[in-house]
């Protein structure tokens, strides 16, 4: 009498890789974010770069406004979290300290892909209002809030002279938001310009900043 045949063994279910798909995704959504808009970028393009299937991306993001916002959180935020980390451990002058946090920026952000977010931001703002309020919440407001303590600390102690404090934010924040826009648009037509080599640029923009902020000797309130 023969042997009932063997039964074949099912296959076995393929197992996702812990923990790396939602990052997978949202640096695919970076690049695509980047290269082609908010409006441009479809899902099933962010889920074909990351190499799995739209259905899988709705597992984490519902939508791609929330893909973009896990896209903020996780390149923009944590560099938010370090200047507020040192700006309360500091002990010193706030030139230094305001120096270190604008080229920090610049090499934890401004320097990455994750620069041309505000490009992204500013052309697309009257199409998708829902993305631009949650950017402004937590990444504009919270570096304002950041460079307005530094600077209000140094007029306090006498550091830097007097002077409206909210303009002073812009003065600080606007010829760096003009370089990354400019190396995420106009330098991929005609590459780098003398005057935008990034470490030039801003040596010579806090060179010419802290010369203003700074109290002269001798000088009264």
């Amino acid at each position: 009498m023969s042997s009932p045949p063997v039964p074949a063994a099912s296959p076995r279910p393929r197992q996702r890789r812990k923990e790396a798909r939602p990052a997978e995704l949202t640096a695919a959504a970076l690049r695509l974010f980047v290269d082609n808009g908010f409006a441009a970028t479809r899902l099933e393009d962010v889920a074909r770069l990351a190499g799995v299937s739209k259905g899988a991306l709705y597992l984490y993001f519902e939508n791609k406004e929330a893909l973009f916002e896990a896209v903020v959180r996780e390149g923009i935020l944590p560099t938010l979290e370090e200047g507020e980390a040192m700006i309360a451990a500091h002990r010193g002058c706030r030139a230094e300290l305001l120096r270190a946090l604008v080229l920090g920026w610049w090499e934890l952000v401004g320097a990455t892909p994750y620069g041309g977010i505000p490009k992204l931001i500013i052309a697309e703002a009257r199409n998708f209002p829902g993305v631009v309020h949650f950017y402004h919440e937590q990444v504009i407001n919270r570096g304002r809030r950041l460079l307005a303590q530094v600077l209000q600390e140094g007029m306090d102690s006498g550091e830097f002279r007097p002077m409206p404090l909210a303009t002073a934010v812009d003065l600080v924040l606007a010829p760096v938001l003009m370089l990354t826009i400019w190396r995420h648009s106009i330098h991929g037509v005609l590459g780098d310009m003398p005057q935008h080599e990034p470490g030039l640029y801003l040596q010579t923009h806090l060179d010419l900043l802290l010369q203003g902020l700074l109290r002269q000797p001798g000088s009264t309130a």
